[in-house]
């Protein structure tokens, strides 16, 4: 492009409206590459909205860390956006201050729930959030997440009362947005999907060595049982048992190679890290291989796309598979797997609450064996991801048409319409 033609485009991104967006809850750090995934899906998702209407966004993303991510502020830049990261502070006035330089706050609860089922405490402290960004006169979107189950009746209350005063609240599954009916929140809710499966990705080119590749995610959380040990999701399988079973079932098919694949990479929390569980396993399997550790979710997304089949119980990564249309049996710990997958017609999961490790690890061996079915119904399922987070993109795009009305004179759209 020449000096003239970028001179005129720096002179047409002058005259775009810039707005600021806070993405509360959410991180461009954590270890956790299902959190990551969340972030970089929401934010190509706000970005392809905004383009469409002429505008630029400023992502001010608040959560538990302050570190941004150089690759995707460059990409950002480069876009004419800007991508700014602050420590939620929540009981400090700078948390207040930031919330107030924002145009539209979108929470997505850094873990893609709103619940109690982490403790009363980690509870308190997201309401506590929410209620400081709708007290602060900005619109609240709840972003698509699980909503619930909140068995508290405190914290049904407290649930209730803070998602009746945001602009929208986004489920992304049938048993969350039935359970918000229950909970007496309506009018403001809609149902929609993960927005992870819209995390970008370049398709894996694997080399052609006649192998049928089978991806295993193996959950540090769960080998350990847990953040504090004694099996604190009440499984109804030995996990370490089930994993080193289907390692050495695979393992024992002559034209199958196993890829160990870590999706939390957290080398200061050995209770939670994925990777250094799947080191110790292929010393145990020395015939399996383990993927390296990604950088960004978008990287392990690349890597999983490559895979003829994939199993596992970090739900990101099973849905890192799912939205790159590889056939895949997600591993169910709790009830979010159920009402995602569930809510898409896809039933194909093996149930570690209810089922034994026989029937567990049957299950996805048959799911290995029909693949070819399995991912011709993942084709299927995806046509309604694109539905569902079409709904999605349609409120952010009516609320910044809104504020694009307003700077130019216009009324300022203060509802939105539907639900």
């Amino acid at each position: 492009m020449s000096q003239m033609a970028n001179q005129q485009r720096g002179l047409e991104r002058k005259n775009e409206m810039m707005v600021t967006v806070g993405l509360l809850w959410h991180s461009l750090s954590s270890g956790n590459l299902g959190v990551g995934a969340l972030t970089e899906s929401n934010i190509a998702i706000i970005r392809g909205v905004a383009e469409e209407l002429g505008l630029r966004v400023h992502f001010l993303v608040l959560g538990t860390s302050a570190q941004s991510l150089p690759a995707l502020a460059a990409e950002l830049e480069a876009g004419g956006h800007k991508l700014e990261a602050q420590r939620a502070r929540i009981l400090r006035g700078e948390f207040r201050r930031h919330v107030k330089r924002c145009d539209l706050v979108i929470d997505i609860g850094e873990g893609d729930s709103f619940a109690d089922i982490y403790g009363f405490k980690r509870f308190f402290f997201y309401w506590l959030s929410k209620n400081i960004v709708c007290s602060s006169g900005v619109p609240l979107v709840l972003a698509p997440q699980t909503i619930g189950p909140f068995d508290g009746a405190a914290a049904q209350v407290l649930a209730r009362q803070v998602m009746k005063r945001c602009l929208r609240v986004f489920a992304r599954d049938k048993l969350s947005s039935d359970y918000l009916r229950q909970l007496g929140v309506q009018g403001n809710i809609s149902e929609a999907i993960d927005v992870a499966f819209r995390l970008p990705f370049a398709r894996r080119q694997f080399p052609q060595n006649g192998k049928i590749r089978v991806g295993i995610n193996v959950s540090g959380l769960l080998f350990n049982g847990g953040y504090h040990g004694g099996n604190q999701f009440g499984l109804t399988i030995d996990y370490p048992a089930v994993m080193r079973e289907l390692i050495k079932t695979f393992s024992a098919i002559d034209n199958v190679e196993v890829h160990l694949v870590s999706h939390v990479i957290e080398p200061h929390m050995p209770a939670e890290d994925d990777y250094a569980r799947s080191l110790s396993l292929q010393k145990e399997f020395p015939g399996v291989i383990v993927a390296p550790v990604f950088a960004r979710p978008s990287e392990a997304k690349s890597y999983i796309s490559g895979m003829d089949f994939f199993t596992g119980a970090r739900m990101h990564a099973c849905i890192a598979a799912f939205s790159a249309a590889v056939a895949v049996v997600p591993m169910a710990y709790s009830r979010k797997f159920n009402g995602l997958f569930g809510t898409l017609g896809y039933d194909e999961i093996a149930d570690c609450k209810k089922d034994d490790d026989r029937a567990v690890v049957a299950r996805i061996v048959a799911g290995f064996h029909g693949r070819v079915a399995l991912q011709a119904r993942v084709q299927t399922a995806l046509g309604d991801v694109e539905r569902r987070l079409g709904q999605y993109e349609g409120v952010l795009r009516e609320f910044l048409r809104g504020k694009q009305g307003a700077r130019a004179g216009q009324p300022a759209v203060t509802e939105l319409s539907g639900t």
